[in-house]
This record gives structure tokens, C-alpha cells and sequence, in this order.
């Protein structure tokens, strides 16, 4: 199995810079973010051996349930790093139903489904007004 090491998470946007995402999964503080804030998520990460179709999967809960899943292909990489991608923006959900704490588990699998890495960290949608 490849050695996998997760650096760096961080969620970038034109409005307000780069927030750094803390790697411990022990953390249960979610970030606040402003509802209709328009993020990408930026991953740092290292491989002890090449990897083939290295993709990123994210599922996101909200009230218990499974509310989004996507999947981005990274593609390959060879031994060595950092590397660090930046996933496509997305803008946040915007109005009261969509206030509150959301659960999202990200994972770094490759083409054939193995498993290098498994994070789950929590953001709660915030007014746009309230938001610091």
C-alpha cells in the first residue's frame, strides 16, 4: 500500500484570503463560514510511492443526512512532494434552512477504490451579516 500523508487543508476565496483547515481529526470546533461564500479547498499531501488515478471523494451531512457527494479526479502522481491541488470553487448555500453545522468526510482513494486517507471536520453556515 502506498504511504499517504495529508500536510496542509485549507479553504481559499477571492472575498477573504486562505483559512487553514487544522489535519486533526480530533478538532470538533467547525469553522464558520458565510452563507453564499463562493470557497475552494486546497489539499497538501505526500506520497511514498506513485499512485495512479488519485481521486478526492467528499460527503457532506446536514441534519443527519447525506446532502452532496462529489468526486474529483487528481489524476497520478509519482513518489515524492508536496504536491497540492485546488478543487474546483463552489458557492455556499444561501438562506436560513442552510444555517448550521455541516459534517464533511473527504477521502483520497485511487482508481481501484483503496483507501489512502479518510479526514471528517465540521463548518457551519453562518449569516453573511454575523460572519467575521
Amino acid at each position: 500500500m502506498v504511504a499517504f500523508g495529508l500536510v496542509n487543508m485549507a479553504l481559499a476565496s477571492d472575498e477573504w484570503g486562505t483559512r487553514v483547515v487544522p489535519v486533526d481529526t480530533r478538532r470538533r470546533v467547525p469553522v464558520e463560514l458565510a452563507e453564499g461564500a463562493v470557497v475552494a479547498l486546497a489539499l497538501t499531501f505526500r506520497v511514498d510511492e506513485a499512485v495512479d488515478g488519485l481521486a478526492f471523494e467528499e460527503t457532506r451531512r446536514f441534519d443527519g443526512g447525506v446532502v452532496g457527494t462529489t468526486r474529483t479526479v487528481l489524476g497520478g502522481f509519482r513518489a515524492g512532494g508536496p504536491y497540492e491541488v485546488r478543487l474546483p470553487p463552489e458557492r455556499l448555500p444561501i438562506g436560513r434552512a442552510s444555517h448550521g453545522t455541516y459534517e464533511v468526510t473527504g477521502r483520497f482513494v485511487d482508481g481501484a477504490g483503496r483507501e489512502y486517507a479518510r479526514e471528517v471536520h465540521r463548518f457551519r453556515i453562518v449569516p453573511s451579516e454575523k460572519w467575521v
